[in-house]
């Protein structure tokens, strides 16, 4: 919860619910032991890998996985393969939730870069919660978004060693190792762009990949409890009042 301090009064509310809401998951967040180096860093994992995981990252919950998806296959791969790409999806997931979370809080409180986004001065945007100011953006605005995250997509598929091939799942290709595929030169990789990981041991970036899951897991379902409070009221209970309903559609970017 580092950007809490952020927000202003009104506000406490809103961090009080999600507090409360999410009480049961704090177990999460206790410092991990030390992860073997043949578990979270790995390249197509196991189930025995899964479960050293899960261990790591809850202690208290354990190894659990009632639709039995690590004995699955798919696309035809094989059981490892498919456990990678499953791993692929909840890193991904629960970093794209991190971020959705940081910029709910922070956009609904009114912070925003300065100006008018766009050549008309407009900046009715600006105002009410946040799936409103996206449907007030003027729709060359968000293609420029949609689009951008195609490319950041397309480029960690294309890029270096697949995760389903040896990779290493949640490891994002850096620009400057594959020129090639960027269009033009981009000073900075997206990932440590300033090289402030690079003296770290894999221990230290184990724990940093496990407290990664944790906290994207956590932040999947405070977005969703947005998402859901504002669609129905009185859905998330401690909610009911923090944030506004919304008649629009959350699924439909246009």
């Amino acid at each position: 919860f580092f950007f809490l301090p952020l927000l202003p009064p009104p506000i406490h509310k809103m961090k009080l619910a999600i507090f409360a809401s999410l009480l049961a998951s704090i177990s999460a967040f206790q410092v991990a032991p030390t992860v073997k180096p043949s578990t979270s860093l790995n390249a197509l994992a196991t189930k025995a890998d899964l479960k050293a995981l899960a261990t790591a990252s809850n202690p208290v919950l354990n190894y659990y996985d009632p639709l039995e998806l690590a004995t699955t296959t798919i696309y035809g791969e094989t059981n490892e393969a498919s456990i990678a790409w499953l791993r692929q999806a909840e890193i991904k997931h629960g970093r794209v939730a991190m971020a959705a979370f940081v910029g709910y809080c922070v956009q609904s409180n009114g912070i925003h870069f300065p100006g008018p986004q766009n050549m008309a001065g407009d900046i009715s945007q600006f105002s009410g919660s946040p799936p409103e100011q996206w449907d007030a953006l003027p729709d060359a605005a968000k293609w420029q978004i949609i689009l951008f995250v195609g490319f950041l997509e397309w480029f960690s598929e294309s890029a270096g060693t697949h995760y389903m091939r040896g990779g290493k799942p949640g490891e994002f290709p850096k620009f400057s190792e594959h020129k090639d595929l960027v269009p033009h030169p981009v000073p900075f990789n997206l990932f440590d762009p300033f090289g402030l990981s690079k003296g770290k041991s894999d221990a230290k970036k184990e724990r940093g990949l496990v407290s990664e899951i944790n906290n994207g897991r956590l932040a999947m379902i405070g977005i969703f409890g947005f998402m859901a409070e504002q669609k129905v009221d009185g859905a998330v209970p401690l909610l009911k009042g923090v944030v506004s309903h919304y008649d629009g559609e959350f699924m439909a970017p246009f």
